[in-house]
């Protein structure tokens, strides 16, 4: 599930390259966290909000867990792309 939010005024070509990201996010940390309850938000470009529960994370420190999640979403936050 994707919650998605939009903004007046945003523009059209602004706002399909931000859902493409968070659809590319959510894909990732779905793959790389399997059975995990995703959910990637944009409030503004370039800005994510990402809610993950995963039963991997059970018994490892909240740095732990960042870690898993940032590993996943990586390769879609550095080179030319990113947002």
């Amino acid at each position: 599930c994707v919650r998605r939010r939009y903004t007046r005024g945003m523009a059209n070509g602004m706002m399909n390259h931000t859902e493409s990201i968070v659809q590319q996010m959510h894909a990732a940390i779905t793959t790389a966290l399997p059975g995990a309850e995703v959910h990637v938000g944009s409030n503004s470009p370039g800005h994510f909000e990402l809610r993950v529960v995963s039963g991997a994370f059970a018994g490892l420190s909240r740095l732990k867990q960042q870690q898993l999640v940032y590993a996943a979403i990586a390769p879609l936050m550095k080179g030319e792309g990113a947002p």
